[in-house]
């Protein structure tokens, strides 16, 4: 199989390249110096020149408070650059797999959120991704949109490095909020699962998310707690920190697909560390 991926050069887009490559597919890996999605024109002569069997979307707008105050930016790049994929895949005969988020969800639920349930996002970053979702499926029936959440891998920046940072500063203490709850997913685990789907040729909506949950403050405590650390982890609220975008509460994700679930994000954690512990920690 042939793959292009946008976004090659992202936390997620460079382990679906590494992925695609343990696989033996052939990867065009196209960054965002090499593609900007919001050009119609150049997507479509990239992926006309790539002939690629399937593209994964990684190339998004991930600036959550930054969204909120150019919602129009964030759009371009979430719905737009997604519908230009979307339809340039139709036209080379490929298949689409869009990666989105929890933030579609309103974020006020007690259950994990399943495919088939009502979105509502409370954000700018939500609702331009949730627009990105539409402008694919409306695309093609061949097309997927894979929903993720809290992501962490070892080539980008993330709330794993920021703790990790924060204990190699010196800190001691740190507070970490308590009142959202989510499925912390280690980009390693799917990435392989965006190459599934692109090689299944099943469209649709998928959750693709860490098995288990925890609050922030929990997955803290682990995070420290696995890297030997001694960090005291204190509690605060989101309504603290004064954040721009309102953070979902809840951004538990589980599936009515026979797809198999992630592995649990503890050991997404443990993968996380092994990788990092050599000193070569991003």
């Amino acid at each position: 199989m042939r793959v292009l991926v946008a976004g090659a050069g992202g936390m997620l887009g460079r382990d679906v390249v590494a992925a695609a490559a343990a696989l033996g597919y052939e990867c065009a890996a196209l960054t965002h110096s090499d593609l900007d999605v919001t050009d119609g024109g150049a997507v479509a002569f990239a992926v006309a020149d790539a002939a690629p069997d399937a593209i994964i979307n990684c190339a998004a707008w991930t600036d959550v408070d930054g969204a909120e105050h150019d919602e129009v930016s964030a759009f371009n790049v979430n719905a737009h650059g997604a519908g230009n994929l979307a339809r340039a895949a139709v036209a080379v005969g490929a298949r689409l797999v869009q990666v989105s988020t929890d933030y579609v969800f309103e974020g006020a639920a007690s259950q994990p959120y399943l495919e088939s349930d009502r979105t509502m996002p409370q954000t700018a970053y939500g609702r331009t991704k949730l627009a990105g979702e539409h402008a694919v499926l409306a695309t093609s029936t061949a097309h997927a949109v894979v929903r993720s959440s809290w992501l962490f891998g070892v080539h980008g920046r993330n709330f794993v490095t920021a703790m990790l940072e924060t204990a190699d500063a010196g800190q001691r203490e740190v507070a970490v909020v308590t009142d959202q709850v989510g499925c912390p997913t280690f980009t390693g685990h799917l990435a392989s699962r965006l190459l599934e789907h692109a090689a299944s040729g099943r469209g649709g909506i998928f959750h693709a998310a860490a098995a288990g949950w925890c609050s922030w403050n929990e997955f803290a405590q682990a995070i420290f707690a696995a890297a030997g650390l001694e960090v005291v982890v204190t509690e605060t609220t989101t309504a603290a920190l004064g954040r721009a975008a309102q953070r979902p509460a809840w951004s538990v994700l589980g599936t009515e697909r026979t797809t198999a679930v992630l592995p649990p994000w503890s050991e997404g954690l443990a993968d996380y560390l092994a990788l990092t512990r050599n000193g070569s920690r991003p």
